[in-house]
């Protein structure tokens, strides 16, 4: 295992490729490594640079169908981070393009710089499905009810067996400052409503705030026993949906009522979402492929592969990620 001030000497002198680094968990990872004191970052973009602006960073205009900005970007480059991805899409051949063919593209560019020590693909948790197990291990197979986990599933079979370092990791759901998606749920808490499926009592989803999900990408990428391996990078432990109500309300310094959502009427409620998202031209967070995640898929998983191997040992608590990102939604104007 690295030790952390040995691998922050290691980042001050490295050059990285940054796929998604105007995204939520990208651009939290550019900045850090750039407090890394990292001098030699490089994020493919397409036109807006968005978190990314203004940081001193190079940016690389395309995206993964281009080859020659792939070229460009990767050049040189010791470690590549790959976040980019399709979350949301009604059609399959979308989900294809962006989230398996794209990532084939980027690595098959890769494979000829002789520079590369490694590249860390983010796959998801999305990928492994109604599996049958409450807590998924890196041991567990396949069986993804949403178009999106099915794309990161066969990505994950395409690349894992190529001839070239690699690192495949699996996040289960992510929170903090510039997150779209849980952001639905408080939300509804800042206005004093709390929809739970099922129990809000039994602990049902693995959550990781993003600051700790940065530290294991960086951890993989520099660990020589995790190449031609694939692991889960969840948070301290599983949670229930009252617990992180209760530190949101406590966050927010606000009572919310808890309505209690059947299982069985969810994917119901997905289907009104995406129909009215369809009226106003938007696709929903809530739609019929989250809903059959919410319902189906296995939510929760275990992460001590990770930490055996390299010691991965998220820090953030409830009580420590959920005000901090309450902080953020006020203070830039995404809750009042």
């Amino acid at each position: 295992m690295i030790s952390s001030q040995s691998s922050n000497s290691l980042w001050q002198n490295a050059s990285v490729f940054v796929t998604g680094g105007t995204g939520f968990v990208g651009s939290h990872l550019v900045e850090r490594l750039l407090s890394l004191g990292c001098t030699d970052v490089r994020c493919l973009v397409r036109k807006d640079p968005k978190w990314l602006k203004g940081l001193p960073v190079t940016f690389i205009e395309g995206d993964l169908t281009d080859e020659e900005a792939l070229r460009r970007g990767l050049k040189g480059a010791h470690y590549v981070f790959h976040i980019a991805a399709l979350t949301r899409s009604t059609r399959w051949e979308e989900f294809l393009l962006a989230n398996v063919t794209g990532t084939e593209k980027l690595l098959s560019v890769a494979r000829a710089e002789s520079s590369l020590k490694n590249s860390v693909v983010v796959s998801s948790l999305a990928a492994i499905g109604a599996s049958g197990e409450a807590v998924a291990t890196e041991a567990t197979g396949f069986s993804p009810v949403s178009m999106y986990g099915r794309s990161k599933a066969e990505m994950e079979q395409r690349i894992l067996s190529l001839d070239q370092p690699l690192t495949i990791v699996r996040p289960p759901a992510v929170y903090g400052p510039r997150e779209t998606d849980i952001l639905t749920f408080f939300k509804s808490i800042n206005s004093r409503l709390c929809p739970i499926v099922g129990s809000p009592n039994k602990p049902v989803l693995s959550l990781v705030y993003v600051d700790d999900l940065v530290e294991g990408l960086l951890q993989s990428a520099l660990e020589p026993a995790a190449i031609g391996k694939t692991f889960f990078l969840g948070g301290l432990r599983q949670y229930s949906w009252g617990e992180i109500r209760d530190a949101t309300t406590q966050a927010l310094n606000k009572r919310a009522l808890t309505i209690r959502i059947p299982p069985a009427i969810v994917p119901a409620v997905g289907a009104i979402s995406e129909s009215i998202g369809k009226v106003f031209g938007s696709y929903p967070p809530l739609n019929r492929e989250k809903a059959e995640e919410i319902t189906r898929a296995t939510i929760m998983c275990d992460s001590s592969l990770a930490t055996s191997t390299w010691g991965y040992s998220p820090i953030t608590t409830l009580e420590m990620g959920i005000p901090k990102t309450m902080a953020w939604y006020k203070e830039n104007g995404w809750m009042k």
